[in-house]
């Protein structure tokens, strides 16, 4: 009996791992391909809608459209099925007064910033042996009395 279980438990295991690994893609596919059709001071903003789509995110201040495509692939069984990022591709084309493209920009995973955050913690300033801490949590017991008889 305990041969069968353990059988089936390893042919559960085997049947539910795949050799390819699953990827989820968020925005616009395949971006690196199509920024090298784009041509500078040739192409204009319908022909940029045509060729990618339309804009993740558009820039009202200096006419600037901003394309995202960010894939995640899963990691192997040992870490749980973790994603992991693949490709993080960010394109960002910029137009004229006239809507022709004067410059396009990719950046790729390569260009991602580590951001180092401070451990540093600030103290609060505020003590509660205080004359106004006092009036206060009395005036908020009060309010908050009306409330308790009800429950």
């Amino acid at each position: 009996m305990k041969k069968i279980i353990l059988f089936l438990l390893l042919f559960l295991i085997t049947l539910n791992c795949t050799k390819n690994k699953v990827s989820n893609i968020h925005g616009i596919r395949f971006i690196e391909k199509k920024y090298e059709t784009l041509i500078i001071n040739k192409t204009n903003k319908n022909d940029v809608r045509k060729i990618i789509g339309p804009p993740s995110s558009v820039s009202k201040f200096n006419n600037k459209w901003i394309y995202i495509e960010r894939k995640f692939n899963s990691q192997s069984l040992l870490k749980l099925g973790k994603k992991k990022i693949a490709a993080n591709n960010v394109l960002i084309i910029e137009f004229d007064k006239k809507g022709i493209m004067v410059s396009k920009n990719l950046l790729n995973i390569k260009d991602m910033n580590e951001l180092l955050l401070s451990e540093k913690r600030t103290n609060k300033e505020f003590n509660q042996n205080n004359v106004l801490y006092d009036i206060f949590s009395t005036l908020r017991e009060k309010l908050n009395a009306g409330t308790r008889n009800k429950k």
